[in-house]
């Protein structure tokens, strides 16, 4: 494991890296030296980013979708529903941090200009709520390094409202396209609904893990 960044109903979900066997779950919320690169990387500068996060290692950054990443941002009820199903049922999530009520799940390039038709043409796509895209020519604020929530849904000593569930760890992490999050969304819709069918993708997985293991996805 990487040391913490030293700073002060739809189509089949496509195949992610095979998950790791079940064991200890991983440190999740803490972003690493290379996870700091990898978010830099979406700016022009990096190397200007990185330097204020190292002067400012508690002021948090807005970053530009689209070339790094696509952001897809929904109310956090639901997003933690959504994180349930992605981690319980399926592949995992790429990074995810919680903003002002909302939760930002990192996405790849691409997911936000397709992700809006695909809940179009849904059955479940009306009962999704409030769900922002923001890809190629959109910002959005992303938590400081060294923000860190509680993935397991405890409560850490000290809880801010911008903080990383799923922190960046790796300079190339995986990100779920837009048929793995059209796929979560329309898991969480028919979980909030009562009438969820829990079908994993993944049968024989650790169902009653509740910190969601970064290993799974390498």
């Amino acid at each position: 494991m990487n040391s913490s960044l030293s700073l002060h109903g739809p189509s089949p979900v496509p195949a992610a890296p095979d998950p790791a066997p079940a064991g200890p779950a991983r440190d999740a919320c803490h972003v690493t030296a290379d996870g700091a690169a990898w978010l830099a990387s979406a700016e022009t500068y990096p190397l200007s980013a990185l330097t204020l996060w190292r002067t400012r290692p508690s002021a948090p950054a807005v970053l530009p979708c689209g070339s790094a990443f696509d952001v897809v941002s929904v109310p956090a009820v639901f997003g933690r529903r959504m994180l349930d199903r992605l981690w319980e049922e399926g592949p995992g999530s790429g990074p995810v941090a919680a903003h002002r009520g909302r939760m930002l799940l990192f996405a790849s390039p691409g997911t936000a200009q397709r992700l809006p038709s695909l809940l179009e043409w849904e059955e479940w796509g009306p009962a999704v709520p409030s769900v922002l895209c923001h890809g190629t020519g959109d910002a959005v604020t992303v938590p400081p390094p060294t923000a860190c929530g509680a993935p397991d849904g405890g409560t850490p000593v000290h809880r801010p409202a911008s903080r990383w569930l799923v922190a960046p760890d790796t300079r190339h992490p995986w990100l779920p396209g837009p048929e793995v999050m059209l796929w979560a969304c329309v898991r969480a819709a028919r979980a909030a609904a009562g009438s969820a069918v829990r079908i994993s993708i993944f049968p024989g997985g650790d169902q009653d893990a509740n910190v969601y293991d970064v290993s799974r996805r390498r």
